[in-house]
């Protein structure tokens, strides 16, 4: 009996053939997009952890000075002192063209020793204490720097994250020029008993207790639940084919659920083999959904790898690699869509009386029950979205308010759409119009998840689309202010940066140091920057909020500005006190905009700094100098200090740069769009081919009536592009709310600055054409075959019960 009722259930895929294919790609593309989101949050979570274990700081404490670098003598005091410690030197340098980040350790003391990748590349201990010393650096780093001559042998090893290049401290002091500087000192595990006080021997160091990757964890996190968010969407966009296909297959077998029951299979096996279907089709649509998820992820991850090193310094690999876990998440992702999809069906058949009518009428007719649930749940979503907003705080809150939107505007939208199609309905004027839109109002129920898809994607894409270009327009104007200085000088020593300041003065408009301190704001690591009393900063940078008379209170009365990080972090605005450190507390006279920095920051006069942290560096100067003028000075420059090509970045330069990084950030969430717009209109066409075989018996009377095929067909397109548009025009202000949402609460939520919204109806409009082309080119295969269909095939529809 199993298995005659199995092979009962599969024939109707072999009559079918393409709803089998719209099932298994609608779930393979819904596992794929999600599947490609988690292998590359898992291969860059991967990675932090491992560069915090290959780095040996992912358990260690360390020690760090304000004023940026720890003097050796220091630290010979502690050692002396008893304390078992490692010193580490860190900066960037420029190799072949490329900038890495050299880290300087002591080999006898470091917590990880540096390995070969093979047992062809050996070393001995001298050859990494002695000049030239070795580099050491992962694959992927090595092959960036091929070709180019190095300052010593490099080594390569799977043990170091990409980007890093590891030496000996000694070595880095050299390529640094950075002699008898400290970057941190790690406090090793093991540590004798009865030692002084670190707060007794070194006062001025600060102790940061945290795990070496935690402060990555915390700021890649929003990056990451953002790439989530959008998985979970494409997977609920692609989950909408499935349920569609299923549901149709579900009343298109109506008669087989009642001919078998008829025939003595019981209810239950009956429901047992339906699940077995799903499985088996599940495993496929995982299988290739996994394919199309590896092959996406492996496309972006080099994107999401150059976004996390630009914006955070997250040392990310660009290759993938196959993970047990993310297999089996794919697996079980798809299974679950499956059971999600297919569950209706198989609770409607335990309710399914053995004599129900089968066909699309009946569908119809219980659809009415179903749209006042809809509507109640969908206003429900909406409501607890805003309700959960109000009463919790946080990144979950916000995307809660954000899940509660666009579910429930979905759930609303047939409704919505039934409504307008019976305002249309009554209003037609002659029978062939009122047929058109009563025609459409019945078949509301086959297309309306293809229509909810539609819905998301289009609103989806209005809204990052306004998040990205507001984003961009805001950034630019923002770089504009910020880096007012024509061109920047990065010094070797505060000698060096002394005598370039003596220099410049006699040959420029202006020098403008950038001094900054080291510190802990708001219990997270920060900068204190003191800057000169110029206009540039008067006429350029960027306030939220502030005082009246603020940039003279700022020189006069020692006052602080912060970030907008920092203000909306501590709730700390114009007129608050801020404590700077254990004995200074200053008012905050005004917050400016910070975009890009996850880390608080505040800005105090050049003196005020100078009185609390004096050993601050002077290495880096802002020059302002006539545009016309900065070639000439650069190359002066260069010849007066043989200073590298790297040490003077033009403002031109930092601009490009800081761009390039901002475009690789939303590359991902536009090629998510993208998808998901394409599986939207691939779930329109899925919708309507399925349709197909149910709308002969009302196409056939009409037909019999005198409308020519063609003309039936003409009437298929304008249908599919009337749904389109009245859908594109219900997903506007469903995205500009999207928008607002991203900007003003997602965005202060995860990354702590809010971005004023503009409005870009070029967009839409070249949205709202993609659209009517994917709803026209959705209808064209319906209407051809509508138009090539033999006369006898309508005419067979009068010879039976449909």
């Amino acid at each position: 009996m199993r298995r005659t009722g199995l092979a009962a259930l599969l024939s109707h895929w072999r009559r079918q053939p393409l709803q089998l294919v719209t099932l298994v790609l609608g779930l393979a593309l819904a596992t794929g997009l999600w599947s490609a989101v988690q292998a590359i949050n898992g291969q860059a979570r991967a990675n932090y952890a491992q560069a915090a274990e290959q780095l040996g700081a992912n358990r260690l404490a360390n020690l760090s000075a304000p004023a940026g670098s720890i003097p050796v003598a220091q630290y010979v005091r502690l050692r002396r002192a008893g304390w078992q410690l490692s010193p580490v030197l860190e900066g960037r340098l420029r190799l072949n063209d490329i900038s890495v980040t050299l880290l300087g350790v002591d080999s006898l003391s470091y917590p990880v020793p540096p390995a070969p990748a093979s047992d062809r590349e050996t070393f001995e201990p001298v050859d990494i204490l002695t000049a030239p010393g070795r580099l050491f650096a992962h694959p992927e780093t090595a092959d960036n720097l091929s070709g180019a001559p190095l300052p010593a042998p490099l080594i390569v090893t799977e043990h170091l994250p990409v980007g890093i290049v590891l030496t000996d401290i000694a070595i880095a002091e050299r390529l640094l020029n950075k002699p008898g500087e400290i970057s941190r000192i790690l406090v090793l595990p093991d540590q004798p008993v009865g030692l002084a006080p670190l707060s007794d021997i070194a006062p001025d160091l600060i102790l940061t207790e945290t795990d070496g990757n935690a402060d990555i964890a915390r700021l890649t996190d929003s990056f990451h639940l953002n790439l989530t968010a959008f998985g979970l969407l494409s997977f609920a966009v692609g989950l909408f084919i499935v349920n569609g296909t299923v549901g149709l297959a579900f009343h298109q077998r109506r008669g087989m659920f009642r001919s078998l029951r008829a025939l003595g299979v019981p209810l239950g096996v009956l429901t047992q083999l339906l699940l077995v279907e799903l499985l088996v089709l599940a495993l496929l649509a995982g299988i290739l959904g996994l394919i199309i998820g590896y092959l996406v992820a492996a496309a972006l991850l080099p994107d999401v790898a150059a976004s996390l090193r630009g914006l955070y310094g997250a040392p990310v690999a660009g290759t993938l690699t196959l993970r047990p876990a993310w297999i089996a998440s794919g697996l079980a992702i798809a299974f679950l869509g499956a059971l999600i999809a297919g569950g209706q069906g198989v609770w409607h058949l335990h309710r399914l009386p053995i004599l129900a009518a089968p066909g699309l009428q009946s569908w119809r007719l219980g659809s009415a029950s179903r749209d006042r649930v809809q509507v109640l749940v969908g206003i429900g979503l909406v409501a607890a979205g805003f309700v959960i907003q109000w009463l919790a705080d946080g990144l979950i809150a916000g995307f809660a308010l954000l899940a509660g939107l666009m579910l429930g505007a979905a759930l609303l939208l047939p409704p919505i759409l039934g409504l307008v199609l019976g305002w249309f309905e009554r209003r037609a004027r002659g029978p062939v119009a009122q047929w058109v839109w009563a025609d459409l109002r019945s078949h509301m129920p086959g297309l309306s998840l293809a229509l909810m898809a539609l819905l998301l994607a289009l609103a989806t894409n209005v809204g990052v689309g306004t998040m990205v270009s507001s984003f961009r327009l805001t950034f630019t104007g923002w770089l504009d202010q910020r880096l007012a200085s024509e061109l920047y000088v990065t010094a070797r020593t505060d000698d060096e940066g002394e005598a370039i300041h003596q220099w410049l003065s006699s040959r420029s408009d202006a020098v403008l140091p950038i001094r900054y301190a080291e510190t802990r704001l708001a219990d997270l690591p920060g900068r204190i920057y003191g800057i000169a009393d110029h206009a540039t900063y008067r006429d350029h940078w960027p306030l939220i909020q502030a005082l009246p008379d603020v940039w003279d209170r700022l020189f006069a009365d020692r006052a602080v500005l912060i970030n907008e990080q920092l203000a909306r972090r501590a709730d700390l605005w114009p007129g608050d006190q801020i404590p700077l450190d254990a004995d200074w507390r200053a008012e905050v006279v005004g917050v400016y905009s910070d975009y890009g920095n996850p880390n608080g920051q505040a800005i105090v006069s050049l003196p005020a700094l100078l009185s609390h942290y004096p050993t601050v560096p002077n290495r880096q100067l802002g020059v302002r100098v006539a545009i016309d003028q900065t070639v000439r000075l650069i190359s002066e420059l260069r010849d007066a200090f043989d200073l590298p090509a790297s040490a003077i970045i033009d403002q031109a330069a930092i601009k490009a740069s800081s761009l390039g990084v901002f475009e690789k950030t939303f590359v991902v969430t536009g090629a998510l769009n993208v998808l998901t717009l394409g599986v939207a209109s691939f779930a329109i066409l899925t919708s309507l081919l399925t349709l197909w075989t149910l709308r002969l018996p009302q196409l056939a009377p009409v037909w019999a009536l005198g409308l020519t095929r063609r003309q039936l067909a003409r009437l298929e397109v304008l249908r599919s592009v009337a749904l389109t548009v009245m859908t594109a025009c219900l997903a506007l202000p469903l995205g500009l709310i999207l928008a607002w949402v991203l900007l003003a609460v997602i965005n202060v939520e995860a990354f702590g600055w809010r971005l004023p919204m503009y409005l870009f109806p070029l967009d839409w409009a070249r949205l709202a054409v993609l659209a009517l082309i994917a709803g026209v080119v959705a209808a064209v295969i319906p209407a051809r075959r509508l138009r090539n269909t033999p006369p006898a095939d309508m005419l067979k529809v009068f010879s039976n019960e449909r």
